[in-house]
């Protein structure tokens, strides 16, 4: 729960001789604000282009999996609506990526010393081997966190794991691991492949990364629809005999180049600091990723063309991010904060703004920096005086898995968005039925005006509580959002003891 703060309605001024100071400097300007944010609400309101974008992508451009010829389309279709906008500074980042697409592949299951061989629907993880041909035993890890692989320690070398996706009866206080986690924790324990249970029903199969790194895994890891995992569960316990898995399947890997999308907007006075927002432009190949990512980066391709049609000139410089490579392991973000670091430009990022299939925002989220939480209330309380709507429920919990990751472990400041998306929206994640009939138009918009008038608050403001964290600051930080264990299975946890 966040820790609330009153802020107060006042300005108190210590005058010292010669000099005049604020006790408030960090407290922003409501007034100034409430009349940006009017205006933002009322431009977004009636002009935006989100979904309109959205739908004509999913149409001339389809899928937009990075190194496929639809992601060279997608890049250059968000450049020239950009570029549409008004926007002069663009530019692409090029990075080079070992870009993953699935070829074949099947399994089948058959008891021990049996030909009664059956086959389930299936469909591959990404970076699971170029060729893969293994046969073995089925253990049934259940919800494949990390007690429940050690429980099957001395039973999983050589065997196929069977895991679930999410968590099915979920024990409180449990926190689900990644698929890519549950796979490394699968290769730690010896296993020979991992058959993960999508817990969504109607047999929706679910891709995906099964790699900490973006690079190949060792193993095979594949996706089974719900309905498929009960009836193999049944099997198993109606078998006096354990069940076989046999998973064959082909995939092709080679390194392409892949570019990130950047529009610039100078700051009117500080102009070497920046405020990047971004959101990733790639998607799976299973359907057109109007929900992941499409709702995201639209609305910072929106939120673009809301600055430029206000003439917004803030004090900071924003940079506008549509990143590749996310689904296949973050790679386009952290190609930029790699070439960040090695420029020296990395302290000049004053903050990190991340969408990502954030939709319909009900408040702010401080991502565990206690230090910017008067700030953002004193943001969210002007947001709601200007459209009652806003919820402004303000959180204040960091998380990992998409572009704001790389930022977040140099210690840069990160920020979000609180959103929600409906149940049969989200059981569509990574699947075949990720499409744009399941955007909501009035949703998408909500999206984009609170999202700019927050990237304003920040960019406009005449100074920010809090800046880049040393290393030492970045660890404890993530000890205390609970983010060191996944970074340790992730081999992400750079930090000895």
């Amino acid at each position: 729960m966040a820790r609330t703060f009153y802020v107060p309605r006042f300005r108190l001024v210590l005058f010292c001789i010669g000099t005049a100071g604020t006790l408030t400097a960090f407290y922003p300007d409501k007034l100034s604000f409430q009349k940006a944010f009017t205006r933002i609400n009322k431009e977004v309101s009636e002009h935006s282009r989100a979904y309109e974008t959205l739908a004509n992508a999913s149409q001339k451009v389809g899928h937009r999996l990075t190194g496929s010829p639809n992601g060279t389309r997608a890049e250059d279709y968000a450049f020239d609506l950009l570029s549409s906008y008004g926007f002069k500074e663009i530019r692409y980042e090029p990075f080079e990526v070992e870009a993953w697409m699935r070829d074949t592949v099947t399994l089948s299951v058959v008891p021990n010393k049996s030909d009664n061989y059956r086959d389930v629907p299936v469909v591959s993880l990404a970076h699971s081997p170029i060729e893969a041909h293994v046969q073995g035993e089925i253990v049934d890890v259940g919800n494949g966190l990390e007690g429940d692989f050690a429980a099957f320690k001395e039973k999983l070398k050589g065997k196929v794991a069977l895991v679930n996706i999410g968590l099915a009866a979920p024990t409180k206080g449990a926190r689900n691991l990644h698929r890519s986690e549950k796979t490394a924790l699968a290769i730690q324990y010896g296993a020979s492949g991992v058959i993960m249970v999508n817990l969504v029903p109607g047999n929706v199969l679910l891709t995906g990364t099964a790699s900490v790194t973006g690079k190949l895994i060792s193993i095979p890891s594949v996706c089974i629809s719900l309905e498929s995992g009960e009836a193999l569960r049944s099997w198993m316990q109606e078998e006096h005999s354990p069940l076989h898995a046999q998973i064959n399947m082909t995939n092709t890997s080679r390194k392409i180049r892949a570019r990130n999308v950047v529009a610039t907007l100078k700051g009117s006075k500080y102009p070497e600091e920046k405020i990047i927002v971004g959101g990733h432009l790639d998607s799976w190949d299973l359907a057109t990723g109007a929900i992941d990512n499409g709702i995201g980066s639209f609305a910072v391709m929106d939120i673009a063309r809301t600055f430029k049609a206000l003439k917004l000139k803030p004090k900071r410089t924003i940079e506008f991010v549509l990143f590749m490579g996310e689904e296949q392991g973050l790679l386009g973000s952290k190609a930029m904060v790699e070439k960040l670091k090695k420029s020296g430009q990395l302290d000049k990022v004053r903050y990190m703004m991340n969408l990502d299939m954030t939709n319909d925002p009900t408040g702010l989220n401080a991502f565990g920096r206690t230090d910017m939480l008067p700030f953002l209330n004193t943001v969210g309380e002007t947001m709601k005086q200007v459209e009652p709507v806003f919820a402004n429920q303000m959180q204040n919990q960091a998380g990992l898995h998409s572009d704001h990751q790389p930022f977040m472990l140099e210690g840069v400041p990160v920020v979000g968005m609180n959103g929600h998306l409906a149940r049969e929206v989200l059981d569509c994640y990574h699947a075949n039925c990720d499409r744009i009939n399941l955007v909501n138009v009035d949703q998408l918009k909500n999206t984009v005006r609170y999202s700019t008038m927050l990237l304003y608050a920040l960019a406009d403001a005449d100074a920010i509580p809090t800046r880049r964290q040393t290393d030492t600051q970045t660890r404890d930080y993530l000890v205390t959002q609970g983010l060191r264990t996944p970074l340790q299975i992730a081999n992400e946890w750079r930090w000895k003891e």
